[in-house]
């Protein structure tokens, strides 16, 4: 029997103690190295917060930076093109570390992650040999977030995403001392590894492809609401597909007026009067289509509510007034005001009116219905219920059948190329001509503005016709255009480019005028 005498019980408080501080040592180690969260460094304007700045994603699904930094050099194979990141059409400003979209922060170790500038922020050159503008809040016309989305799951599941093969890379740069090193190898990376194989089953869908049936959605565009339904609820894989354009998030007050009815405090804002956003009139508040947006950036619920409306709020605030770009070519006055008469004679009971902002029937405006089949009331009750069980109150989805596309607004719309909710027409000029006329196949994700047709260069008559003021050759020019820019065909599923076929007769002198109006909205 062991005898406690006061030396022995003062040897194993004292080793007691020690054991204390060396767990709470430990423990404050583990909390420091894995989860300690530091704000970013304050933004010195608005549209540098929006580009850069973390909404949360970083503590659910932020990446490692090293990984993040090295995966291009590990698996080239796996990218669209040999300018590693780049190749996948991010806007990238010239002394960033990152593109614009992908945010950096500190949540125990150095993570990246995405914020909504990654869809909403354009590139834009005015001659080939220009250098690009960045314009926050505009669509993403040259990301390819399919092939970005699929890169990452690829590059789990290959036998090279391991702790030796990543660790030689990240030492060539990285500089990591020996704990952080200890910490990427058997921490991070498997982690890492697991995290992007976990969400193989969420992406399923995007591995269907094959054409005419299945095809890539290209630069330029996402499939939202199946988006929503494969992410925030545990809807089953369908056979539906509908990627449509990124929207420009500009002004976003203009969608708060309402026709004829308040907003309903329900979740089914179902009044047909309403102002609707996304293409198919699936919201009827941005608030909440921000809300819905930044919660599939995170990946399900944030790891604090109150952090997360926090950054919404200011999301909000900073787009409800945000005026859509100028447009940046000369415009021919005299022209411009003769287009007003056309547009008000032959335009405006859509596009500026009480119609504008609501639901006008596939049926009338003749567009692809595939966008339209890719959602439903069901699983607008399913979002609806995921984002309350995450204490997050909104208005919501309206919760019923799609039936139309939104008369949409037209401010900015000189830099919202290519043209209706699937992108299937390349040009302002191209919309106004009848659609057996239109362009069959183009490429979509070039950023040179071809201001006679409104639109970015995508046609081979584009390019011979722009080629020699900027000394390209038309070959050469064109040549740039395929080596960036991805295919569309307007045979393949979703892609078709009937419909709104308005003012495709006019006489060519007043369609000249019309869009010489378009680019003053």
């Amino acid at each position: 029997m062991i005898a406690w005498t006061p030396e022995r019980r003062r040897r194993l408080g004292i080793a007691a103690i020690v054991l204390a501080i060396v767990l709470a040592f430990l423990g404050w180690g583990a909390w420091y190295k894995l989860f300690r969260v530091v704000p970013q460094a304050p933004f010195a304007t608005g549209d540098e917060r929006f580009k850069y700045g973390s909404i949360g994603a970083e503590e659910n699904v932020g990446i490692p930076y090293w990984i993040f930094y090295v995966l291009p050099r590990v698996f080239p194979d796996k990218i669209p093109g040999p300018n590693g990141y780049s190749s996948f059409g991010v806007a990238w400003e010239t002394g960033h570390e990152l593109p614009i979209g992908f945010t950096k922060k500190t949540v125990g170790f150095d993570r990246v992650a995405n914020n909504c500038a990654t869809c909403h922020a354009a590139s834009l050159r005015l001659t080939p040999s220009s250098n690009p503008q960045f314009i926050a809040t505009a669509p993403n016309h040259t990301f390819n977030l399919e092939a970005f989305f699929r890169f990452l799951v690829d590059c789990a599941r290959d036998p090279r995403f391991n702790a030796n093969t990543l660790m030689a890379e990240i030492n060539l740069d990285g500089n990591l001392s020996w704990i952080d090193q200890q910490l990427y190898r058997y921490i991070l990376i498997p982690r890492t590894k697991q995290a992007l194989l976990d969400r193989g089953p969420r992406f399923a869908w995007l591995y269907i492809h094959g054409l005419p049936n299945w095809p890539d959605w290209g630069r330029g565009r996402d499939d939202a609401m199946n988006l929503t339904k494969y992410f925030l609820t545990t809807s089953p894989l369908d056979d539906t597909l509908g990627p449509t354009d990124m929207p420009s998030i500009w002004n976003i007050d203009k969608y708060a007026r309402q026709h004829g009815a308040p907003v309903s405090p329900q979740y089914n804002c179902s009044a047909e009067t309403i102002t609707r956003m996304n293409f198919a009139g699936d919201s009827c508040d941005a608030n909440s289509v921000i809300i819905d947006s930044a919660l599939g950036l995170v990946g399900g619920a944030p790891a604090s509510n109150k952090v997360f409306l926090e950054e919404i709020d200011w999301l909000h605030k900073y787009l409800a007034g945000y005026p859509p770009p100028k447009y940046p070519f000369p415009i021919d006055q005299a022209k411009a005001t003769a287009g007003r008469a056309v547009f008000d004679a032959n335009c405006a009971s859509c596009h500026a009116s009480a119609i504008t902002g609501t639901i006008v029937p596939q049926a009338t405006v003749g567009t692809d219905i595939e966008r339209i089949k890719s959602w439903n009331k069901d699983a607008a009750v399913r979002a609806n219920e995921a984002v309350k069980s995450f204490g997050i109150e909104r208005r919501g989805l309206v919760e019923a059948n799609p039936t139309g596309y939104i008369a949409a607004f037209l401010d900015g719309i000189w830099l919202r190329a290519p043209y209706l909710h699937n992108g299937s027409v390349p040009s302002l000029r191209d919309l106004l001509t009848p659609a057996a006329q239109r362009p069959k196949v183009f490429y979509r994700g070039y950023d040179v503005y071809d201001p006679f047709n409104a639109g970015f260069i995508s046609t081979p008559e584009q390019a011979t016709r722009l080629a020699p003021p900027w000394g390209y050759t038309p070959q050469a020019l064109w040549t740039e255009v395929t080596n960036v820019a991805t295919p569309y065909d307007v045979k393949w599923r979703s892609n078709g480019n009937l419909g709104h076929e308005y003012g495709v007769n006019l006489p060519q002198g007043d369609k000249d005028a019309l869009l010489e109006y378009l680019k003053t909205l």
